[in-house]
């Protein structure tokens, strides 16, 4: 039991790690030419303004929508999300799919075979079959 539970705290921590990378895969990799191919935009400063703060909008950034008290809808860090959860999910599929493949087994060696004449099984090294008698040309 003890190794099962340390296999998977090393699994935990990869995948900690592993999420790191890919968020900034999305972050600082993807994302900037999809936004440059939307208009030279960032993509996390994609919001909607639901009830404007302290200072009246607009806001150029979140950063500012939050620091004025704004209540906003950010709709850009949710894609980002996405886009990182489809790679993380899009990884462990591949991962899973090889583990599985790996797993399978050989194919099972015959050990018996059917005589031509009586269709008894018998063995796949006999010579004479132990039923009918009749004699097995070797295979």
């Amino acid at each position: 039991m003890r190794g099962n539970v340390i296999d998977m705290a090393v699994g935990i921590i990869i995948g900690a790690a592993f999420g790191v990378i890919v968020k900034s895969l999305v972050d600082d990799v993807l994302m900037p030419p999809i936004g440059m191919l939307l208009g030279g935009v960032d993509m996390t400063d994609f919001f909607v303004v639901l009830k404007d703060g302290a200072t009246p909008g607009p806001y150029a950034s979140i950063e500012q929508a939050r620091e004025a008290g704004a209540v906003t809808l950010n709709y850009g860090l949710f894609i980002n999300a996405i886009v990182s959860f489809a790679i993380v999910a899009f990884s462990v599929f591949l991962l899973v799919r090889s583990i599985e493949s790996a797993r399978k087994p050989a194919a099972p060696v015959a050990t018996t075979k059917d005589c031509p004449h009586c269709a008894m099984a018998i063995p796949v090294k006999a010579t004479r079959c132990p039923h009918c008698t009749s004699p097995i040309a070797a295979a």
